[in-house]
């Protein structure tokens, strides 16, 4: 397996760890007060949104070739850091 493979199946799995930790928290929402409902829509919204830009990450790493990877992957690898670091700490106050 090449680099870019393993990183692509690194990405796909935080997405899906993401997304199942999305779920649980829209259902915690559900059963939360009116002013917490409040607070966890607005955070929910801002990790969906993260999460929509860490698919578009994947979408675009798919499309690279693999000599196109090597030579952006330094800056593919920062931005989704910035993103996992973004995500991690909203996720975090929505516990």
């Amino acid at each position: 397996m090449d680099t870019k493979e393993a990183y692509r199946e690194k990405v796909n799995a935080q997405l899906r760890e993401w997304n199942a930790q999305i779920k649980l928290l829209a259902a915690k929402m559900d059963n939360a007060k009116a002013d917490a409902k409040l607070k966890y829509a607005k955070e929910l919204n801002d990790v969906k949104a993260k999460c929509d830009e860490a698919s578009s990450v994947l979408k675009n790493l798919e499309k690279m070739s693999a000599e196109v990877w090597e030579k952006s992957k330094e800056s593919t690898e920062k931005l989704w850091g910035n993103l996992k670091t973004g995500i991690d700490q909203a996720l975090s106050k929505l516990k």
